[in-house]
C-alpha cells in the first residue's frame, strides 16, 4: 500500500477531492465517479493511483493525522497554557466545521467503522489514539498545575473532551445551528476548571 508522503500532484487532488466527499457525506456516500467528477479525471485515472478505495481512504487518513499532529505541535510551539492549548484544540475542529459544516474525517469515518475495511478502521484508531494521547498529557498538565479539577482521570477527561467536540460537529450539523466545537469547549472547560 502506498504511503502519503509517496503522493504525486494528482493524488494529492484525488486524496483532496475525496477528504471533502467524506467530510460531508462519508466513506459509503461517495464513488470514484463523485471524485473523478470533482478533480476533472476519467476514472480509470484514479484507479492508477488507487487501485481501491480502501486504498485511497487509508492513505487520506494517513495524510490528516500527520496534519493533525502538525496541528498539535503548532498549538504548543504558540501556547504555553494547558488551558490556551486546550481552547487552540477547539478551534481546529471549529475551523473544521465552519468550512461547510464539514465533520472531522475521522469522527464521520468513525461512525461507520463497523462497515468499513480493516486497513481504515485501523488508521482511524491510529488518529483517535494520537489526540487522545496527546489531550491526556494536557489534562495531567492542567491538573497538575491546578487549572483543573481533580475529580476525574486525565484520561477521562481527555475521552469526555475529544467526544465532545466530535459531537458538537455532528449535533451543529444536525440541528442546523451556528454553536460549534468552539461555544461547547467553553462550556466544557468552564465546567471543569478549578
Amino acid at each position: 500500500m502506498k504511503h502519503f508522503s509517496e503522493m504525486t500532484p494528482m493524488a494529492e487532488r484525488i486524496i483532496d477531492a475525496a477528504q471533502g466527499l467524506i467530510q460531508q457525506q462519508g466513506y459509503n456516500g461517495f464513488s470514484y465517479d463523485d471524485v473523478a467528477k470533482l478533480v476533472g479525471i476519467k476514472k480509470p485515472s484514479i484507479h492508477h493511483h488507487f487501485s481501491k478505495k480502501e486504498e485511497l481512504v487509508t492513505v487520506l487518513v494517513q495524510r490528516y493525522t500527520h496534519r493533525f499532529r502538525g496541528e498539535l505541535l503548532v498549538i504548543e510551539g504558540l501556547h504555553a497554557s494547558p488551558m490556551e492549548r486546550l481552547a487552540a484544540y477547539a478551534a481546529v475542529f471549529e475551523q473544521t466545521f465552519n468550512r461547510e459544516r464539514r465533520l472531522c474525517v475521522c469522527g464521520m469515518l468513525g461512525a461507520e467503522s463497523g462497515s468499513l475495511p480493516e486497513a481504515v478502521a485501523d488508521e482511524i484508531a491510529r488518529f483517535f489514539k494520537v489526540n487522545l494521547d496527546w489531550l491526556t498529557q494536557i489534562m495531567t498538565d492542567a491538573q497538575h498545575a491546578g487549572l483543573i479539577k481533580n475529580n476525574c482521570a486525565a484520561e477521562s477527561l481527555a475521552q469526555t473532551y475529544l467526544s465532545a467536540l466530535e459531537g458538537a460537529m455532528v449535533l451543529g450539523r444536525g440541528m442546523h445551528t451556528v454553536q460549534g466545537p468552539a461555544d461547547i469547549a467553553r462550556t466544557f472547560l468552564s465546567t471543569v476548571s478549578a
